[in-house]
């Protein structure tokens, strides 16, 4: 059984090396070597997810199957894009799971948490961006309800993607 908990510094290696490869096995095959380096190189590293994990605009969540890391999900707080309403926004910046644990409901208790986490710290909205041709993503969003509301570019080393942004209202 999975523990979810909140990161710590000490975790920052290990997450590195999972949201690379997490990033790389979702990713990979629909994309070119050197833009996925790109990205990876950009995003991911002992120094950026310690950054990240210490942030007080960044809370991260780990899940752990034998004390080793299987699945994370980062949330955000800051500017949202003008099509996402409501006055204090968060994003679920990034939720991953590591493939041999998908299909485990894992990522159901990652989103669950992300949004108690989104509540808890007073957002009345939560968003996302989502690439548009991940259609597994966009299904698992949509059964939380989240609703497409518009789009961005999310550059992918110098490939721009687009990204559907979703959102959902948190008000009760």
């Amino acid at each position: 059984m999975s523990s979810i908990r909140a990161a710590k510094l000490s975790d920052a290696k290990n997450l590195a090396m999972l949201a690379e490869r997490t990033f790389r096995d979702t990713f990979s095959e629909q994309n070119t070597h050197e833009n996925m380096d790109a990205h990876c190189l950009a995003s991911y590293g002992i120094e950026i997810q310690s950054h990240e994990i210490c942030s007080s605009e960044h809370v991260t969540i780990v899940a752990e199957e034998d004390e080793k890391l299987v699945a994370y999900a980062q949330l955000r707080w800051g500017a949202a894009p003008s099509c996402v309403s409501g006055c204090a926004p968060g994003e679920i910046q990034r939720l991953y799971v590591d493939k041999h644990f998908h299909g485990k409901g894992l990522a159901h208790k990652l989103m669950e948490e992300c949004l108690k986490i989104l509540k808890e710290c007073d957002s009345d909205m939560a968003w996302l961006g989502v690439w548009e041709a991940n259609p597994r993503a966009i299904a698992f969003y949509k059964k939380f309800n989240f609703k497409e509301v518009g789009d961005h570019v999310f550059p992918l080393g110098i490939d721009p993607q687009r990204d559907i942004i979703m959102t959902l209202s948190l008000k009760n």
